[in-house]
């Protein structure tokens, strides 16, 4: 299995049972709350913490769908290899971007494990929601790497690849 097949699976797999394990976590507090007049008092910050690894990896998955808002008004007007070198620029900036979040995140969870902070209700770690950041966007950085890839063998960009995704989902 390759690193982009696995990536792909992990990925995925991980944004659908977590957001389901966090619906039924939120459900729940809410049933018992209003019917039992007795709240969880754990749940909230679970499904916080839960939250932020769905949106971290979620970012990442993103990606690979090309899914993440972009501003297209100006890169449409560019069109052949000029706009393929934009693309290009675009990855490798969004990348350092994500490398620096990728590092610094890295440096505040040793920080927090080094102290020793622990969550309000359920006690655990700060290191843990805190990993979510480094993860999310070291994982972004291997999708943007891939993406680079993709258009350093001549694969279509832009308004292209988008009428090829159409041709493709017809």
């Amino acid at each position: 299995m390759t690193i982009k097949k696995f990536l792909d699976n992990f990925e995925e797999y991980f944004c659908v049972w977590t957001m389901a394990i966090m619906t039924v976590l939120v459900f729940v507090q809410v049933v018992m709350r209003y019917i039992f007049s007795n709240s969880l008092s754990w749940s909230e910050e679970m499904a916080r913490f839960i939250f932020l690894w769905l949106s971290w990896i979620g970012a990442s998955y993103a990606v690979k769908e090309r899914s993440h808002f972009r501003v297209e008004m100006f890169a449409d007007l560019i069109k052949g290899t000029a706009r393929r070198q934009f693309e290009y620029f675009v990855l490798i900036v969004w990348f350092a971007f994500s490398f620096a979040l990728t590092w610094l995140g890295t440096e505040l969870v040793l920080f927090l494990y080094d102290t020793g902070q622990t969550s309000a209700a359920m006690d655990i770690p700060m290191t843990l929601p805190y990993a979510s950041v480094p993860v999310g966007c070291g994982l972004m950085c291997i999708r943007l790497v891939i993406e680079m890839y993709k258009i350093h063998k001549g694969e279509p960009v832009g308004t292209e690849r988008k009428e090829k995704e159409l041709e493709e989902m017809i």
